[in-house]
């Protein structure tokens, strides 16, 4: 770090659409940036973006990223001052903040102490108990199925058995009867230890119709703690959000105001430091229980971004330089609606099953109020290795139906072929008349199933399709015109 309490260069310890996000501020800030890559990444965007990149390597693409030594000691070879974890990996995990301070580097994030207290979903539920903020009923982890199904049993079913060191929907499973508990027990384990290196497990009673409303924290070294408002997560497949938005539609003005003060509360009483994010369950009457605090950035923050004009990962570096925040709560000011989709490399016809392939034509959307953060180019390679997401679409608007209607025109001009995704998927949402309605809750893709299916398309009108769009761009065209005439007229052929 410099003498003036600085950073000059920053190491990403992620990958995908985030790394190419937290670039970007490196770069308004002309802060240099060191990025790491697995070997099926080399090709990817953010490494050529980036000042600097090293290659790291683990027996699955998934452990290099996950390799706190490895990541550290490039660190070092690399002379930065600090670490920014982004989201999922090791953006979580105490161990790995602890490691990078511990080599005389800054963490961009909360202390270790505070990542293990509530980054960890037990922790963080007892903290929570303990200071008497509203709580849904819940039983703690157990490493014994037997044991926890008799606490499961005893608040009643249904429950979720959830990851205690997990996020982002994985190791999460909804169970109805004792009978189902054994095996959701194991996937749930099996998952957690995969994707978090942590099998505990534990239950939470289990809400029907809820909705998933969360709220954005930023606190610095020096006391200041303030919210930039609340999210509406409700839009979910398999636990994961698909769709998020600010301001949550439909929520009355008494609830909003309590529950950012919650999360403002919550958030001081641990002492938190740096940008969060705290997550609650809310029922049909607006009641809201903590659900967990995910103490990093949030894949859903740009829509935060563009109703605040705030840029969070800027924030996250001014406060782990030490930094006092610039603004205090009564600064903070909202500006319309934005809506966020997340565009993923799966097939919502086939429960939505990850895809894979190879990117061999892209068409970005732009346009007022459209904000892309994209992993993508021609030739990118999508596997099953990482998060089917692929890039996210965000739209700002006045109102939220002019953020759903900019969204809806950009799916329209997006072209992303060699890759089936849930582009259409997506927009059937949008046009929904219960999401125009904003009555959104967590269940609302499997209740609306049967309207959100697209019809059935043949081969021959797919291909006459295609073949319209690929003939109305300019650059196919150019490529026509440029094989010679005899081959052009030839059409298929083969060598006999």
């Amino acid at each position: 770090m410099s003498e003036d309490n600085t950073f000059r260069r920053i190491l990403i310890a992620n990958r995908g659409e985030i790394a190419g996000r937290i670039l970007r501020t490196l770069n308004r800030l002309n802060i240099e940036s060191v990025a790491i890559y697995h070997a099926v990444d080399q090709a990817a965007p953010f490494v050529a973006e980036a000042d600097f990149a090293s290659e790291i390597s683990g027996e699955t693409p998934t452990a290099a990223y996950l390799d706190i030594q490895q990541i550290v000691e490039i660190a070092l070879a690399n002379k930065v001052d600090a670490i920014h974890p982004g989201y999922g990996f090791l953006a979580e995990n105490g161990d790995f903040a602890e490691a990078v301070t511990k080599a005389g580097l800054s963490f961009i994030g909360p202390t270790a102490a505070v990542i293990r207290l509530l980054g960890d979903k037990v922790t963080s539920r007892e903290f929570v108990a303990e200071h008497d903020f509203p709580l849904a009923p819940s039983v703690p982890d157990q490493a014994d199925p037997v044991q926890l199904l008799a606490a499961a049993e005893a608040i009643g079913f249904p429950v979720l058995i959830k990851a205690a060191a997990g996020g982002g929907g994985k190791g999460m499973h909804i169970v109805h009867t004792a009978a189902d508990f054994p095996a959701a027990f194991q996937l749930a384990s099996s998952e957690a230890l995969r994707f978090f290196g942590d099998d505990r497990v534990y239950c939470e009673k289990y809400l029907v119709n809820p909705r998933h409303i969360e709220v954005q924290v930023l606190a610095d070294t020096v006391g200041n703690c303030v919210h930039l408002g609340e999210r509406e997560c409700s839009i979910q497949r398999r636990f994961q959000k698909i769709i998020e938005e600010t301001p949550a539609p439909n929520l009355s003005a008494d609830t909003r105001e309590k529950i950012c003060a919650t999360a403002v509360s919550i958030a001081r009483a641990a002492n938190y430091t740096n940008a969060g994010t705290v997550e609650f369950i809310m029922g049909a009457d607006e009641d809201f229980y903590f659900l967990e605090m995910n103490t990093r950035l949030q894949v859903e923050h740009p829509v935060t971004e563009m109703t605040t004009g705030i840029d969070l990962v800027e924030q996250q570096i001014r406060i782990a330089e030490g930094g006092a925040l610039p603004f205090r709560q009564k600064e903070v000011t909202f500006s319309g609606h934005a809506i966020e989709l997340r565009i993923c490399a799966e097939d919502p016809e086939n429960d939505f099953f990850p895809a894979t392939g190879k990117v061999v034509f892209l068409e970005e959307p732009r346009g007022d109020g459209i904000r892309l953060d994209s992993a993508l180019g021609i030739g990118t390679e999508v596997s099953t290795a990482f998060d089917p997401m692929l890039l996210k679409l965000i739209a700002h608007g006045e109102t939220r139906d002019t953020a759903r209607q900019r969204l809806i025109d950009a799916l329209n001009k997006q072209v992303i072929l060699g890759v089936t995704t849930n582009s259409d998927f997506l927009q059937r949402l949008l046009n929904h008349p219960q999401f125009i309605d904003g009555k959104t809750h967590t269940h609302f893709i499997s209740d609306h199933r049967e309207g959100l299916t697209s019809p059935p398309i043949d081969d021959d009108e797919l291909a006459a399709l295609l073949a319209t769009v690929a003939m109305g761009d300019p650059r196919f065209v150019a490529a026509l015109e440029r094989i010679p005439t005899p081959h052009r007229a030839m059409g298929s052929w083969r060598n006999s």
